[in-house]
């Protein structure tokens, strides 16, 4: 679980916007989503990968 300071001051490195954080369930990681990029950056052992190029497609 990111801790709600850092959640604060994070922003999508492509536009700057907002990120929605969502925990998952077993097996599945932690990720923050961009909705106006529509990417999702994975929470690597409690360390955000915002990395544009490792970005995944948000499918939904």
């Amino acid at each position: 679980m990111l801790s709600k300071e850092l959640l604060s001051i994070l922003a999508c490195p492509k536009c700057k916007g907002e990120l929605e954080y969502r925990e998952r369930g077993e097996g599945q990681p932690e990720v923050l989503v961009c909705h106006a990029c529509k990417l999702v950056y994975e929470v690597i052992d409690g360390i955000p990968n915002m990395l544009i190029e490792e970005a995944k497609p948000l499918d939904s």
